[in-house]
This record gives structure tokens, C-alpha cells and sequence, in this order.
């Protein structure tokens, strides 16, 4: 894949103009208030996955309208006290298929919980197994046009919201330190990382992987691959309907809720990326509200750094606990 997008030295520059919705704040704060005024326990259930040296439970919590979201929770055997956790949003498509494909982050001594993403599971992977319970109005394959007439009806309200309230969860488990719980994610995972960290204000840090559902604006167009070629597809029929569609869309916009999160973060961006175009990654990145730094992959595309990347994470993450635990 050649460079498409802009410069590098451009992209560090890069900080668009992205549309923003005077209620943006109040209709989160109330969807998140609702969803937890739903009410619902999470549930953990031990299993026996084949880890000798991981304990592992099934969970399900309660997500958008306390409908029931599946999870997987995972410690390290032996290690007593609580833990510091990540919780990982997944890819476009993908379930949360079986713990011994998620061992990096608890093999290395971390608390850890992997959510399903409600009505995926289908494209990729070993599967998922939470239901999107929710109709929708005319959509193209895919989840970007589910309920793309109006932001209360829109599927990523109904994701953002499970993501929120996975560390809702997360925080209750009594081998998890609530005060040092990351969220993390790849593609689709790191665009609902982005939108945690801007809707929950005292995680310990964020690392998004090449992330997906930002500055919709420019992506719209800019890229020929789905999942935003979808939104492409959609208004090549609904030829009446972009001005509604941006609308709906500016409520879940990376860049937005880039601009309200404080915690530290650490992204990554491939400069050959056909799929989340580096230019959407970077709107986010330089308005991003809180510390962040970004590992930029010049020849790679949308795997960005692969394992190489965990390796950075894992460092990155590793010294932000420390410089904390040194505050105390």
C-alpha cells in the first residue's frame, strides 16, 4: 500500500475541526446515568479453561439498559491482594472467542477482563456470545449505519455504554485495584478506548492501537475499505441523508472524546493504514486532553505494530504505575 495521507510532519500537525454537538456532554452523562440507574450485578463464574497458571471466570454485567454483556476476567494463579487491570475492547467483527487466546497482559501480572461486543462475533475469531437486542432502521451490512437516523437509536451508544460499564464491573471484583484500571483496544477496541477515556475521568491510562471511529468527516471517503466504507455505501443510497448522518456520528467521534480525557495515553498509528487512514488517527491524538504520546509505524498498515506493540504498551504501562505508585 503507498502513502495516501498526509506528510508525517503534517499528521503532528494535524488538529481539524471536527463537528461537536452543543449537548454532547449532556447526552452521555445522561446515557451513562441511565445505564447505571438500570441497575444489575456483575456476575463471575470460575471455569476450568486448561490454565494451570491463570484463574479464569466467565463473567456477564450489565451494559446499555443493564442488558447482559459477556466477558472474560482473568488473574494471575497465586497472586494475592489486588491487582492492577487492563480492560480490552475487540476489533471490528470479532467475539470474545476463548481466555487462552488473551494471555499476554495476565501472564504479565495484570488483572484482566476482555468484553464482548454486543451483536458481533460472526466475522472473525472463535466467536461472541452477547446479543444486540435492539432493532434498527434501514443500515447497510455491517454495525456503522445500525440506528444511523438518530444518536439515542445509534449501535455505538449502545457499545460506548457496555465499554463504561465493563469498568463499572471490573472495579466491583475484589482482585481488582479500582484505582489503577487501563483500557486498551485495536482498530474498533481502540476507538471505544478512546471514548472511555473520555467519558470516565480517573482511569490510570489509555492505550488505543491504530485506532477506528474518529474524525468521520474526513474518513468518509478517505478510505475505500470498510467498516467507514460502509457509511460510504449508505449515503450513496440515502443521498438526502448526510447532513443527518454527520450529526448522529459527530456524538461518537473519537476527536470529541479525545478532547475530554485526562488520563496518560499511549497511541499507535501505521502510516500505511488503508483502513483507519493515519490522518483520523492523528486528529484524535493532537487533541487528545491528557499526556499522550504516539509509536507511528512508517511501513506498516493497519496491524501497526502487532506484537511488537505490546511489548511498547506493556513498558509504556509498566512505567506509568510506577511514576503513580511514587506520588503516593
Amino acid at each position: 500500500m503507498p502513502r495516501f495521507d498526509l506528510p508525517l510532519d503534517e499528521l503532528r500537525e494535524y488538529r481539524p475541526v471536527v463537528a461537536e454537538p452543543e449537548d454532547f456532554d449532556t447526552f452521555w452523562a445522561e446515557t451513562i446515568a441511565e445505564a447505571r440507574l438500570a441497575g444489575g450485578h456483575p456476575s463471575l463464574v470460575a471455569v476450568d479453561s486448561g490454565l494451570s497458571e491463570v484463574e479464569v471466570f466467565d463473567v456477564t454485567f450489565p451494559g446499555f439498559g443493564g442488558e447482559p454483556v459477556k466477558a472474560w476476567f482473568m488473574v494471575p494463579r497465586g497472586r494475592a491482594g489486588r491487582l492492577p487491570t487492563v480492560v480490552e475492547y475487540n476489533g471490528y467483527g470479532g467475539g470474545r472467542g476463548f481466555p487462552h487466546e488473551r494471555l499476554a497482559w495476565v501472564t504479565a501480572g495484570y488483572a484482566y477482563l476482555f468484553m464482548d461486543t454486543r451483536g458481533q462475533g460472526s466475522v472473525w475469531g472463535s466467536g461472541g456470545e452477547t446479543a444486540d437486542p435492539h432493532g434498527s432502521g434501514p443500515a447497510v451490512p455491517g454495525f456503522t449505519t445500525r440506528g444511523i437516523e438518530s444518536p439515542a437509536e445509534y449501535y455505538y451508544r449502545r457499545v460506548y455504554t457496555d465499554a463504561v460499564r465493563a469498568v463499572d464491573a471490573v472495579r466491583q471484583f475484589d482482585r481488582v485495584d479500582p484505582e489503577r484500571v487501563a483500557v486498551c483496544g485495536g482498530s474498533q477496541g481502540g476507538g471505544i478506548a478512546i471514548a472511555v477515556a473520555g467519558l470516565v475521568p480517573d482511569l490510570v491510562g489509555a492505550m488505543p492501537e491504530v485506532p477506528f471511529l474518529s474524525h468521520f468527516a474526513r474518513a468518509v471517503g478517505q478510505t475505500e475499505n470498510d467498516p467507514y466504507y460502509e457509511l460510504v455505501r449508505y449515503l450513496a443510497v440515502h443521498r438526502d441523508s448526510e447532513s443527518r448522518v454527520f450529526e448522529t456520528l459527530s456524538y461518537f467521534d473519537g476527536v470529541n472524546f479525545a478532547k475530554r480525557a485526562t488520563c496518560p495515553a499511549l497511541y499507535s498509528v501505521g502510516l500505511l493504514d488503508p483502513v483507519c487512514p493515519p490522518s483520523t488517527v492523528f486528529a484524535s491524538f493532537n487533541q487528545y486532553g491528557g499526556e499522550a504520546e504516539i509509536e507511528v509505524y512508517p511501513f506498516n498498515e493497519h496491524e501497526g505494530g502487532g506484537g511488537h506493540h505490546w511489548r511498547r504498551q506493556a513498558a509504556w504501562l509498566n512505567g506509568i504505575l510506577s511514576r503513580e505508585a511514587r506520588r503516593e
